[in-house]
């Protein structure tokens, strides 16, 4: 069956790190765009990150940037997303999901991807 799986969200303090994993199984990833988004308590869902399958286009979300890296091991089926410098305001449920895109462009339109997972948790605490 096909699935994305989140790992690697936790509690930290205000300037720690973290670094998200976003595994695939069930069908292969190299030619997916991947994003990653976030929903805040009593908050929408935003998209705050993706990358295409050549890894050739990065998107990043305003408030992250400087702070977030995404990147991509096709040959592990996997997407990360290093936070670094977490502020209070990143707390949330990160998400990733994985679709083909015409032109293989970034979207953030959470229900347009194909494939989403269940959601990491982050919260950022001191």
């Amino acid at each position: 069956q096909a699935q994305l799986v989140e790992s690697g969200g936790g509690l930290v303090h205000p300037g720690g790190s973290l670094r998200l994993s976003c595994v695939a199984s069930g069908f292969t990833l190299d030619w997916y765009v991947v994003g990653w988004f976030r929903q805040a308590p009593g908050k929408e869902r935003e998209g705050v990150s993706c990358i295409n399958s050549s890894a050739r286009e990065k998107w990043y979300t305003d408030s992250v940037k400087g702070r977030f890296t995404i990147s991509r091991d096709n040959a592990k089926k996997t997407v990360y997303l290093q936070i670094d410098n977490l502020k209070p305001e990143d707390t949330g449920v990160y998400y990733c999901a994985a679709d083909i895109t015409p032109g293989d462009l970034c979207t953030v339109v959470f229900e347009r991807f194909d494939f989403r997972g269940q959601g990491t948790q982050v919260t950022v605490s001191s």
